[in-house]
């Protein structure tokens, strides 16, 4: 290993049985904040960091993809190491970093929280579709046997089926006025609904038998459609979108319909952290005190059937 090598790594890796992708991109994230990479210094190319993290290279490159979009890294590619960024600016993780969509900056923070032995994890939302896809890589991780948290908690509120929906709904006057598409739109939401956190109950549950993790998921209904999304991760973070509508043809029993509708997983969220800012500080303990007032007051019981 060359001395250049061996000053960026800093200090070797602890034996483990197998990195993650998102474990490497941790890591190397925290060497770049710490200053053991500095801004402007060349990466170990692929092959030595696929060597230092026992992992393949198809593994390193998606953990330098992900510190590319967090722009800590520059000039990803094949052929040469990468840079790190002379700008380095906090990754969307909660500390006042670039939103990215949901799919992504959710996915990345819920597998973070699941390494900490208690996980907790508050989530309001239009359906949970964003977070039951967003806890496939922390399942993996516990099936694999990489990780174990001791204890999982999750909480969702979600909206009431005996509301009337502001969305999904009709774009057209006309068709809203007859009630009968809008009376579909809200049955497709209320089976995915029900489906989704069917799903997300089951496979959190099931960690009880297969790993005997103390673990408890519970849902709540709320008597209004949210207009924004908001996740709570271990009492540290706060992840927050907005719901933004757009004018969509959807199929509906084999007819397409003219609607209002949002596309969940690609709102952009924001992240916010306790400890990243007296503004950030505030935004996640006022979120959760907003959260707590609507699961203790005014959220009824909700049942994930039809």
């Amino acid at each position: 290993m060359s001395a250049e090598h061996a000053a960026v790594n800093g200090r070797p890796e602890p034996p483990r049985t197998q990195w993650t992708y998102r474990e490497v991109a941790d890591e190397l994230r925290t060497r770049i904040r710490s200053g053991v990479l500095r801004p402007g210094q060349r990466m170990p190319t692929q092959a030595q960091l696929a060597d230092d993290f026992g992992v393949d290279r198809s593994a390193v490159r998606q953990a330098l993809r992900i510190l590319q979009s967090e722009q800590l890294l520059s000039n990803v590619s094949k052929g040469s190491p990468a840079t790190v960024a002379d700008t380095t600016r906090p990754a969307p993780d909660g500390s006042g970093g670039l939103p990215q969509p949901t799919m992504v900056a959710l996915a990345q923070r819920v597998a973070a929280a699941f390494r900490h032995p208690d996980v907790e994890i508050d989530a309001l939302c239009l359906t949970s579709v964003s977070l039951t896809l967003a806890m496939g890589e922390p399942l993996r991780e516990i099936h694999a046997g990489r990780i174990k948290p001791a204890r999982v908690r999750v909480r969702v509120l979600l909206p009431s089926r005996d509301i009337d929906l502001a969305f999904p709904a009709p774009a057209d006057a006309e068709v809203e006025a007859d009630g009968v598409t809008t009376d579909r739109l809200q049955r497709d939401w209320l089976e995915q609904r029900n489906a989704q956190g069917q799903v997300l109950r089951h496979n959190l549950l099931a960690l009880r038998t297969t790993h005997g993790i103390d673990v408890e998921v519970a849902f709540r209904a709320l008597p209004f459609t949210p207009p924004v999304k908001l996740y709570l991760l271990n009492n540290v973070e706060a992840l927050f979108a907005y719901y933004t509508l757009a004018r969509r043809d959807t199929q509906i029993d084999h007819e397409w319909v003219d609607v209002y509708d949002t596309q969940g997983v690609r709102q952009m969220l924001f992240g916010f952290r306790q400890g990243a800012g007296l503004r950030d500080t505030t935004f996640v303990e006022q979120s959760h005190l907003w959260f707590n007032s609507l699961w203790n007051t005014i959220s009824g019981d909700l049942t994930l059937s039809a």
